[in-house]
């Protein structure tokens, strides 16, 4: 008890309980909560707070655990794509040198803190602000539901190739060489068989989430013991259970987990140094960038024939720095590259960079919405995998979102309809198994506005849509889109709580079925099998006195 008194600073808790007020409050104006964690740091830092060792181990647990979900729904084929490798290859080329130029010209007119700046010193910082931030990318999209989406993949395969530049940089950067021993890691690929039944037989509980947090953790630390960067650790253990049926539930099980462990996170970027003047006017010259690169990532992804949404979107995601930066920062400081100072620009830098894109990717759809015909004539002829034009005739009956609610409504009317039904599902992988088990779906994202605009011919033929993806926030979208594009039919969907019917029966649902209590007037119409009738009705009426 009295270690854990030690290592718990008696402030943190309240620190968390402000950061939880500012988040309640970004969340009544409609903005993400993370918004109102890092002005929490921010002010928690003017009121002369300092970061604790407490705030930082979790606030690194959180990372480490982002990463191993990461992994568990990579997919590392993706990244051998050009719209992935080309585009990371490209961004980062072209932001590093314009980016150096930059900071060039700034220190021969002795603007600021970037006085005296050498060229060397400028490519460093350019090469720190060409990364964008996986915590606040993945946080943003799993609010949205987007994970699985197209420009989801897209955007976690761009991250994913910078984290492995990260890597390789700071290998280079401190001269520390991975340990031979580093090769036997190979052994983890046959091994994974192993971690498979591990994970099997751990069921689906407190065990299964010991379980994540021992491979998270353990695969972190079994990189850092032989000189590689912990945190690829854990995204590469995660890669390795991602194919195993109960991968995406034990993602499942840790994302409250890791939810709760990024709240440190956010206060700790706000809390890590007080700005100045000087260091204010620098940091608001770096964030001047961020258009700029938002525009190349969209160039770049169009050049790659991705769809003018999915590009829209990815680019966003990607709208910001990252936290890297600050380690690039801290290296050049021990290096005497850099000033001392520099960590708080990149810090203040990082974190306006978040607050500006956290509205914008919450109000992407509308952003896309309102500039789409523009948009749109930056999209190629020639469409990518998955992409191109389908078609619903002999349908009547869709269902969005093929998972056990979606496979389970599909049969139940399959039969109905004669066969005269489409699943549709926005994971490649899913979709994959379900053509294997003999069900007619195909890829699609209920929730993008360019989903009918595959679609050829005459749409009439639709009598009824199922929205059963697991998100509200991804069947309410849908919603809107359909009616929105001119659908009149009835659309049902499933949700998982109250509160969440109302709002997508605002959204234009003719019917919400909330699932739980399904299940629980299923179970009840089994029970009624094992009842006999008539001891019932005997035993109601002698307890009515009759």
């Amino acid at each position: 008890m009295d270690s854990l008194l030690i290592a718990i600073d008696y402030r943190d808790p309240a620190w968390i309980a402000i950061a939880f007020a500012f988040g309640l409050l970004c969340r009544q104006i409609k903005l993400p909560p993370m918004v109102g964690f890092l002005i929490a740091g921010f002010v928690l830092h003017l009121m002369g707070a300092q970061s604790g060792e407490f705030l930082r181990s979790i606030a690194d647990l959180g990372v480490t655990l982002l990463l191993f979900t990461i992994g568990l729904k990579l997919r590392v084929s993706s990244l051998l794509t050009p719209e992935i490798w080309g585009t990371t290859t490209l961004h980062m080329g072209t932001t590093v040198v314009l980016t150096a130029c930059l900071l060039m010209g700034l220190s021969v007119g002795g603007v600021l803190m970037f006085d005296g700046m050498n060229f060397s010193t400028a490519l460093i910082v350019a090469f720190a602000l060409s990364f964008s931030s996986t915590v606040f990318a993945v946080k943003t999209m799993e609010d949205r539901g987007a994970m699985t989406s197209r420009y989801g993949q897209i955007a976690i395969g761009v991250l994913v190739m910078q984290d492995i530049a990260a890597v390789l940089f700071l290998a280079f950067s401190s001269g520390k060489v991975p340990s031979p021993y580093a090769l036997g890691l190979l052994a983890l690929i046959p091994g994974r068989h192993l971690l498979w039944k591990l994970m099997e037989l751990s069921g689906h509980k407190e065990l299964l989430t010991v379980f994540g947090f021992v491979m998270a953790l353990g695969g972190a630390a079994l990189f850092e013991a032989v000189g590689m960067k912990g945190d690829l650790g854990a995204l590469i253990f995660g890669v390795l259970l991602a194919n195993h049926q109960k991968g995406s539930e034990l993602a499942h099980t840790l994302m409250g987990f890791k939810d709760v462990f990024l709240v440190c996170f956010f206060l700790t970027i706000g809390l890590t140094g007080l700005p100045t003047w000087e260091t204010a006017g620098a940091a608001l010259i770096l964030l001047l960038l961020v258009p700029f690169k938002t525009a190349l990532f969209f160039k770049i992804f169009s050049f790659f024939k991705v769809r003018a949404r999915a590009s829209t979107l990815a680019s966003l995601s990607l709208a910001n720095y990252s936290e890297f930066g600050l380690i690039v920062a801290a290296i050049a400081i021990s290096a005497g590259w850099l000033s001392n100072e520099w960590l708080t620009v990149i810090a203040l830098t990082l974190s306006a960079s978040f607050i500006l894109a956290a509205p914008f990717n919450a109000f992407s759809d509308r952003i896309y919405n309102k500039y789409r015909h523009y948009l749109k004539k930056h999209e190629a002829r020639t469409r990518l995998a998955g992409d191109e034009d389908i078609s619903l005739k002999g349908n009547l009956i869709l269902v969005f979102g093929m998972g056990r609610v979606g496979c389970a409504a599909y049969d139940q009317i399959d039969a109905m309809v004669d066969g005269q039904i489409l699943g549709i599902d926005q994971d490649d992988r899913e979709v994959a198994r379900q053509l294997e088990g003999g069900r007619n779906v195909l890829r699609g994202d209920a929730t993008n506005p360019e989903f009918w605009s595959r679609v050829e011919g005459d749409k009439s033929e639709i009598q009824l849509i199922l929205l059963a993806m697991p998100n509200p926030r991804a069947n309410r979208l849908a919603a809107e889109q359909l009616r929105a594009l001119g659908y009149h039919g009835p659309i049902v969907a499933t949700a998982k709580f109250q509160e969440d019917v109302e709002k997508l029966k605002e959204a234009g649902i003719d019917r919400v079925y909330n699932i739980y209590a399904e299940a629980g007037t299923g179970a009840a119409n089994h029970m009624r099998e094992f009842l006999k009738p008539d001891e019932t009705l005997e035993r109601r009426a002698r307890s009515a006195g009759l």
